[in-house]
């Protein structure tokens, strides 16, 4: 990814771009690589906005949803930033969701695709798996309707992640706090535009987990995109770029 990563205090991320601010979450595993296509689509329009979560290296204490939601407010604040869109995958969206709960005046328009919040196949309940590799292979192919989609560098990355035992201490206990934290109540409080996109294949958010957030969310408008399983962005970028500008568009008028 041919994209400068930038850093303020504490905080790492992307930025590209300028106009009406777009800010991306990634997931548990992701990383700012993940929305490449999203970046390099909509930078020509708006200002793409990537932190950098800080899943492995927070202190253990802080390691879950909470401690996320304030790592993201602050980066808010010292990026000086109001009435933006906010696009979340997987804990991504979660994450989202509980700030637009709690900042529902910094937040414009809410995206979420393979978001947990409701219900998550957490890969098999048992990842991750130090130590070998043809078990991350596979669990990382899970993720993607084609598998090959989930490349060596891909591979590489989360297998050297799951090699170290405080990463992986912090990646259980994120992973721990996000299955304890349903928003099924919370949800119906929601009074943003919401877009979500799934892919029709998502087996670790399935299609089911996507219409109970379309019935929760008030505003809420969903998408599917067939062979296209967690991480739409990924597996598809040109339709999940096309639904995205759509919605966008759509709510500007």
């Amino acid at each position: 990814m041919s994209i400068n990563l930038k850093e303020k205090g504490k905080y790492k991320y992307i930025d590209e771009g300028s106009g009406e601010p777009l800010v991306l979450l990634h997931g548990l595993f992701g990383a700012l690589s993940n929305w490449e296509g999203v970046v390099n689509y909509f930078s020509r329009n708006y200002r793409v906005i990537i932190p950098m979560l800080p899943i492995y290296d927070m202190p253990l204490r802080e390691a879950g949803l909470p401690g996320l939601v304030k790592f993201l407010r602050g980066f808010v604040d010292i990026m000086d930033l109001d009435g933006f869109t906010l696009i979340g995958n997987s804990l991504g969206g979660h994450i989202g969701l509980l700030y637009t709960l709690e900042y529902p005046d910094q937040v414009k328009y809410l995206v979420l695709t393979g978001s947990s919040g409701l219900f998550e196949d957490s890969m098999g309940g048992s990842f991750p798996k130090r130590g070998s590799y043809e078990y991350v292979r596979e669990k990382v192919g899970y993720t993607f309707y084609d598998p090959n989609v989930a490349t060596d560098d891909l591979i590489d990355e989360v297998f050297e992640t799951t090699k170290s035992i405080p990463k992986c201490l912090r990646i259980v206990a994120i992973a721990k706090s996000a299955q304890r934290n349903n928003l099924a109540e919370e949800l119906p409080k929601i009074n943003k535009p919401t877009l979500l996109i799934w892919g029709l294949n998502d087996t670790i958010t399935p299609p089911m987990v996507a219409h109970e957030f379309n019935r929760l969310i008030p505003h809420s408008k969903l998408t599917f995109i067939d062979k296209c399983c967690h991480a739409p962005m990924m597996e598809r970028p040109e339709e999940f770029n096309r639904i995205l500008e759509k919605f966008l568009q759509d709510n500007d008028g």
